[in-house]
């Protein structure tokens, strides 16, 4: 018992001083030097001035209290370690009334000293730290210390400090009130930045250094990415006589993550904060500079930005490289390049006050609440909880001396209920807070998903009645036992009690709730959310039924009807399954569960629980003599529906060539497009241009207006709005009917032709070279538009002249469609203009 309060306590000050927005404590200041010992010996010193109040925690701390100070070093060739790491300073040793333990602790100043031998000084010696901190009333969550060490010569114990300067790795919730976005103005992001370096490592050698400076919460991914996912950071040189490569390009980076990325769907290897690249060179002429360029993609957790592309020079002679283009006279003719000179953003024909609403995803907390709440009435409705009401509620009514003490008893009974699962969340948030990517990396794992898969069909079966989930007995004989305690404690058990025994029930519908939280954009708190719900809905009716006792006389009976409910759970948990698989399949392109396949899972499962409702099948605890009710008719009625619905599905659209999107199964089903019979290539079947120029013209042609979509083969957000905004009768309508649809693609890969291939003038690199096709779309957002984020929506005439503002992620439909309805107006407006000036 002592083990689990020291832990809840932890926990709860981890909490209270994430989610406290109001301060950030830093009360541990750390620096680091080194001194030679002798020979190869080395002494590295770590101290840490510690502010008055608070303390931190020794190295030989053991059992479930504080986070003990700890040293990581990165294995290396050049050094090796001599012995442990010792410690010494203002020590306490003694009982800590916070975790209800012996400790030890240092305040004011503690000093970590580690032996080494260095074989190689040349290398650096490079590793972290990590210690907690502690006042006498809270407690921070750990934190890593970044740590290098250059050795240099210098005489036997004599201390140096140590050229690295120690970086502190803060909590996620920290960095976010500490840095600011880097954005340029008009809205152009610059997550990135980077410098270059040129070292002569000898005669006729030379090694070039990129560094990549990576915003927080924005990442850069690695040369070695294969298929159709980010695009991988490369570099291109222009070899010439004079000078050559010597080997490949070497990466490396103090932040490198080889996980699962949720927005391509695929394992990458990606890095944070910091990116350094080097590449050796033979060089026989030195007066000869080279050239060349690299190449990037950065993105964040919800979004992309275009791939980057930033020329260089290498000039061996002056021991220097130049990142940009340098000075080549003349630039490309941007009427060449683009149909329009320019764009005036400042007047648009139609100002509609229209601003787009820019959701960056997920469910909101009252939607994971409202689902958890729902959950928790469907659990009430078991056999494991719905017997345990009058029974319970009775007990404390009848069982106590007077009436207000029962009530006030079964309130707090009801209240332990709600404490005991939203307690299960609290983890969560712990792993949240020490390192925030950790859920992310969880819930977007292909094999957590394949995981769900099974567990769901072993949750499916066990509502089916042919075996019980149940906690170890041992255990809830042991908590079961603890109720006899009396006063409040006791009725925290009873409540602790009756969350396990009904585990049977309960259990997969908090494995169900689980795995949405963790599969959406929201982490810990959406989880928090949802169990808050749950157990609300179930604490719910033991404080009302207390409250209102004669209410008890118009319960039902317990009965088969409490079985009827288990089981259809377990078709709504085999459906569920399946849906888990599909993102399985969708990450793997296995093509096992396409839209038809998925559909057709999902239409056999409705009519089996129809079936089931109207007593056609039977399961192992449903009785033989029992015959459907009303309700149970009602409910295989609606589940027949429900078959249909899904039969619908498979209605072939006209208009967009595919199978019909249905609106109930967004976010569950695969979109139409992943088919078997009519995969798409150009979204909703309609006609459009992936070239600028033939877009212009067409549209010049015709006379009519023209809609820029500035899109990515990566971009997810732009996939939501042509699946779930464009279908729209009222969208589909006006961007096939009124509009000219240019879609470019800012990430393709396809080369551009020699003689199109100009050097322009960048807003974000100085000058670069337009190589690719992605390049130059990207480009003509960036300088037309102020604008580098996926995806935007331009409404423009064939002359260039602006129609209105454009929009970004607009997932509302009335919103867009007004924004279209308002491009229509203003081409109006035009043409009317146009008339009268004949």
């Amino acid at each position: 018992m002592k083990r689990l309060s020291r832990f809840l306590v932890v926990i709860f000050f981890f909490l209270v001083n994430g989610i406290s927005q109001g301060q950030i404590f830093d009360p541990v200041h750390w620096s680091q030097s080194y001194k030679k010992l002798s020979g190869q010996e080395y002494e590295l010193i770590f101290k840490a001035k510690i502010d008055e109040g608070w303390t931190i925690y020794s190295q030989e701390l053991i059992g479930d209290g504080p986070i003990p100070t700890s040293f990581e070093y990165t294995p290396g060739s050049h050094y090796s370690r001599i012995g442990k790491t010792r410690e010494e300073g203002d020590r306490h040793a003694g009982y800590d009334k916070i975790f209800e333990m012996e400790v030890v602790k240092y305040t004011t100043e503690v000093i970590f000293r580690q032996k080494v031998k260095v074989t190689d000084t040349s290398k650096p010696i490079v590793g972290w730290l990590e210690f907690m901190t502690c006042d006498n009333e809270r407690c921070l969550p750990p934190k890593q210390v970044d740590f290098s060490f250059e050795i240099k010569e210098t005489k036997s114990n004599e201390e140096a400090p140590a050229s690295a300067t120690m970086t502190v790795d803060l909590p996620e919730e920290e960095a976010a009130l500490t840095q600011e976005p880097q954005e340029g103005g008009d809205g152009i992001l610059q997550p990135v930045s980077w410098s270059a370096i040129l070292k002569q490592t000898g005669e006729g050698a030379y090694t070039a250094v990129f560094s990549f400076m990576i915003d927080k919460g924005w990442y850069v991914y690695s040369k070695d990415i294969n298929g159709d996912g980010p695009i991988p950071t490369n570099f291109g040189f222009d070899v010439q006589q004079g000078a050559s490569l010597n080997g490949v390009i070497r990466e490396s980076g103090k932040h490198r993550l080889d996980i699962f990325d949720p927005i391509f769907d695929m394992q990458v290897v990606k890095y944070k904060e910091d990116l350094t690249f080097e590449q050796d060179f033979s060089v026989t002429d030195p007066s000869k500079p080279l050239t060349g360029y690299f190449e990037f993609m950065t993105c964040d957790d919800r979004r992309c930005l275009p791939p980057q592309l930033v020329d260089f020079t290498i000039d061996f002679a002056a021991g220097k490289i130049h990142i940009g283009k340098e000075d080549e006279g003349e630039l490309g003719d941007i009427g060449k390049t683009y149909p329009f000179v320019s764009v005036d953003l400042e007047n648009p024909v139609n100002d509609c006050s229209f601003t787009s609403s820019v959701v960056t995803g997920g469910k909101s907390m009252w939607t994971i609440f409202l689902l958890g709440f729902f959950g928790g009435l469907l659990a009430l409705l078991t056999p494991c909880v719905f017997p345990m009401i009058p029974l319970t509620v009775s007990f404390f009514t009848k069982g106590s001396k007077d009436k207000k003490k029962g009530l006030i008893n079964a309130l707090l009974y009801g209240f332990f209920i709600f404490l005991v699962y939203l307690l299960l969340s609290i983890p969560f948030h712990v792993m949240d807070s020490l390192n925030p990517d950790i859920l992310n990396d969880i819930s977007t794992n292909i094999w957590l998903n394949i995981s769900f898969f099974v567990i769901f069909l072993f949750f499916a079966f066990s509502f089916f009645g042919y075996y019980e989930i149940t906690m170890p007995a041992s255990f809830t004989n042991k908590v079961s036992s603890a109720e006899g305690v009396g006063g409040v404690f006791g009725i925290f058990f009873m409540a602790l009690t009756l969350a396990l025994v009904s585990f049977s029930c309960t259990g997969p519908i908090l494995g169900s709730l689980l795995a949405g939280a963790l599969s959406s954009d929201g982490g810990a708190m959406q989880l928090t959310a949802g169990m808050s719900g749950f157990g609300i809905a179930l604490a719910l009716p033991f404080a009302l039924f207390a409250a209102f006792p004669g209410w008890l006389n118009t319960l039902p009976r317990s009965g088969g009807w409490l079985n009827t409910v288990k089981v259809v759970l377990g078709f709504l948990e085999l459906a569920l399954a399946f849906k888990f698989l599909s993102n399985a399949d969708l990450v793997k392109h296995w093509g096992l569960l396409k839209i038809e396949p998925f559909l057709i899972i999902w239409i056999v499962v409705a009519f089996a629980m129809s079936a089931y409702l109207f007593g056609m099948i039977k399961f192992p605890h449903d009785s033989p003599n029992d015959k459907p009710g009303k309700v149970r008719l009602g409910l295989g009625v609606l589940s027949l529906v429900t078959a249909i619905y899904l039969m619908t599905g498979f209605q072939f659209d006209e208009d967009k060539q595919s199978f019909t999107s249905l609106g109930l199964l967004s976010g569950l089903a695969p979109p139409v497009g992943y088919s078997w019979l009519y995969p798409k290539e150009c979204p909703n079947n309609l006609d459009c241009f992936k070239d600028l120029d033939s877009g212009v013209a067409y549209a010049r042609k015709m006379n009519k207006p023209i809609m820029i979509d500035f899109t990515g083969h990566a971009c997810v957000n732009c996939r939501k709005m042509e699946e779930h905004v464009w279908p729209k009768k009222e969208v589909y309508k006006m961007i096939k009917n009124d509009y000219v649809l240019i879609s470019l693609y800012v990430d393709e890969k396809i080369e551009l032709p020699v003689d199109e291939q100009v050097t322009v003038s960048s807003k974000v690199t100085g000058q670069r070279t337009l190589r690719r096709t992605g390049d130059k779309w990207a480009h003509f957002q960036t300088e037309f538009f102020n604008n580098n984020s996926q995806p935007y929506y331009v409404l423009i005439g064939p002359d260039g002249r602006l129609l209105n503002s454009p929009v970004g992620y607009t997932p509302d439909v009335a919103e867009f469609a007004s924004f279209l309805a308002c491009g229509q107006e203003a081409w109006g407006k035009l043409q009317r203009k146009e008339l009268s000036a004949r």
